[in-house]
């Protein structure tokens, strides 16, 4: 099952690959900048009967340098089984891709973060034909970040401190630093990240010390109803309304390109990773709809985006 605390240890480096700072630390370079990331898609199926999906996929691509792929995975307990995957990961992105790989590992647990460091090896007798071997952002390579000061420079990194430390004794400490280095933002700027720290802690045993810090910022005076609180506690209930309305609508994205492309192949078409990508990433549910209309009658895959044969897809002004 895929928590809250799962999805926040690996969904902070697309919006956020500051935090990424200690991996390419590792790899001895400066640390990244955003503009030099892109989102690539984390699907790594290749047999039909076999989905398989990386969390997050980032293309590393400087104006200057060699460029790189970073497939992300957040791990809470050892699994031979994910060993083996990260293998086929590595090998297919880079074939995919045609470019080097580094796979991130993000635990809480520093015994998980030791085994997740491998290296995992595919060999036979002393001979090994792949080893794996990836950076892992754990309670023994991500800094406790216990100063404000830090926090308020660097809150990517921070909130990635919240997280992986969330089981150490230090957590508190770390938790309070948050609080007062994000204070330092705009309100809209705090409440997204004090969202994405208790996200990530929902699972975890340190997410009742964060909620009772967060109470204490809202107000002095908590359950008297003042003009600061009920403003707060109103903006909060708006966000909460604005992302469930968005993630029912991802969500049914989400399920209309799977019928397109469930159709596409049981008609037996040739679907290229370009028309795979373009599919799944579409979020407009009435293009979607046409697709899905479509699908039974075009000759090939492609044929869906093909001007003239039938609803194309609408141009941005």
């Amino acid at each position: 099952m895929v928590t809250s605390t799962h999805e926040a240890s690996h969904r902070l480096f697309p919006e956020h690959p500051e935090a990424l700072a200690p991996v390419f630390e590792a790899l001895g370079l400066p640390p990244p900048s955003k503009e030099n990331f892109d989102e690539l898609s984390p699907d790594a199926t290749e047999i039909r009967p076999l989905e398989r999906r990386v969390d997050t996929v980032l293309r590393f691509a400087p104006d200057m340098g060699e460029h790189f792929l970073l497939a992300v995975e957040s791990q809470t307990k050892k699994d031979p089984d994910k060993a083996r995957s990260w293998s086929y990961y590595v090998a297919y992105l880079c074939a995919k891709y045609d470019l080097p790989v580094v796979l991130v590992a993000v635990c809480r647990d520093r015994a998980t973060a030791k085994w997740a460091m491998g290296p995992f090896e595919c060999a036979v007798a002393s001979w090994p034909t792949q080893t794996t071997r990836p950076i892992v952002l754990g309670p023994q390579t991500v800094p406790e970040v216990t100063d404000e000061a830090t926090v308020a420079r660097r809150p990517a990194l921070a909130v990635l401190s919240a997280i992986v430390h969330s089981e150490s004794r230090r957590a508190p400490a770390i938790l309070e630093a948050v609080v007062r280095g994000l204070l330092s933002f705009e309100p809209d700027v705090t409440k997204y990240w004090f969202e994405m720290v208790e996200v990530g802690l929902e699972s975890t045993p340190t997410r009742k010390h964060w909620r009772t810090l967060m109470q204490d910022v809202i107000t002095h005076f908590p359950g008297h109803r003042t003009l600061f609180e009920e403003k707060y506690l109103e903006g909060m209930a708006d966000g909460k309304a604005e992302g469930k309305a968005e993630g029912e609508a991802r969500g049914e994205a989400r399920g209309e390109a799977k019928g397109v492309l469930r159709v596409l192949e049981v008609r037996g078409l040739v679907i290229t990773d370009a028309v795979r990508e373009r599919i799944a990433a579409c979020t407009d549910l009435t293009l979607l709809n046409d697709w899905l209309d479509r699908a039974g009658t075009v000759e090939r895959a492609e044929d869906l985006f093909t001007p003239g044969t039938g609803a194309t897809e609408p141009t941005n002004n």
